[in-house]
């Protein structure tokens, strides 16, 4: 398994670089790193195959596209057996809403984050789409009132 220990210098202003603008020229790339584009492309695609580097995406803004409200949601199943958590992940795979689902350790099984529109959005999803995932016994809501910071970036 490759760490971050296997990354010199250069890879990881790399990625840095890549973090902050996705959409980078390769030419500007090539040129903030002081290599040649060919070497830079070489780097990236290396980092790409063995990745660290996942993909490429632009990051929306939800209000405008009827997602404005954030909520979490604690899941506990009815039982933590194979069947019941694989069967459980199957269908929150499918589920546009749910942008992330987590296998915790703690007092609940799954923590799940959602878009909706509006409160009465998330009324209809919780009704219609949570409580009828296959093992769930329970649900805690956590609705967002303000996002004090949002970012996948990771320090490297």
């Amino acid at each position: 398994m490759k760490t971050i220990a296997d990354l010199d210098k250069t890879d990881r202003k790399i990625l840095r670089l890549l973090q902050t603008d996705g959409r980078i020229s390769n030419l500007k790339l090539a040129e903030a790193v002081h290599l040649s584009p060919t070497a830079v492309l070489e780097r990236v695609r290396r980092l790409t195959r063995d990745g660290y580097v996942l993909g490429y995406e632009a990051r929306l803004n939800p209000k405008l596209l009827d997602a404005g409200l954030m909520v979490f949601v604690e899941v506990l199943l009815d039982r933590t057996v194979h069947d019941v958590m694989d069967t459980f992940k199957a269908a929150v795979q499918v589920r546009p809403e749910i942008l992330e689902a987590h296998l915790v350790a703690g007092g609940f099984d799954y923590l799940l984050k959602t878009r909706v529109a509006d409160m009465a959005a998330y009324r209809e999803f919780i009704g219609s789409v949570i409580w009828t995932l296959p093992g769930v016994r329970e649900t805690r809501t956590y609705v967002v009132m303000e996002e004090v910071k949002n970012t996948a970036a990771i320090e490297i």
